[in-house]
Formats: C-alpha cells, sequence, structure tokens
C-alpha cells in the first residue's frame, strides 16, 4: 500500500493527472489476463493483444 499512497503524492505534487486512466487501464488488463489464464475466455483475451 505504500506504493501505492506514494504514487498518488507524485500525481498530486508533480500535476501529471493524465496518468491515473493509463494505470487503471492496465491494471484491469493485466488483472484480467491473470484471471484468465487457464480458462476457455483466454483465447479470445490474447487476440486482443
Amino acid at each position: 500500500m505504500e506504493f501505492i499512497k506514494e504514487f498518488w503524492e507524485f500525481l498530486k505534487i508533480r500535476k501529471k493527472y493524465w496518468l491515473l486512466p493509463i494505470i487503471i487501464v492496465l491494471t484491469i488488463f493485466g488483472g484480467l489476463i491473470v484471471l484468465s489464464q487457464g480458462s476457455a475466455i483466454a483465447p479470445f483475451i490474447y487476440t486482443i493483444f
């Protein structure tokens, strides 16, 4: 949790709020890949990339 707190402070201080949507989308895609590994959905997820 310290990393997230430190990253949020960095975004606030440097006014880099445009990075937040990119980080959220990458986290969602990463979670989707991890959760769908070994399932029937996996081939369809990998075709996105």
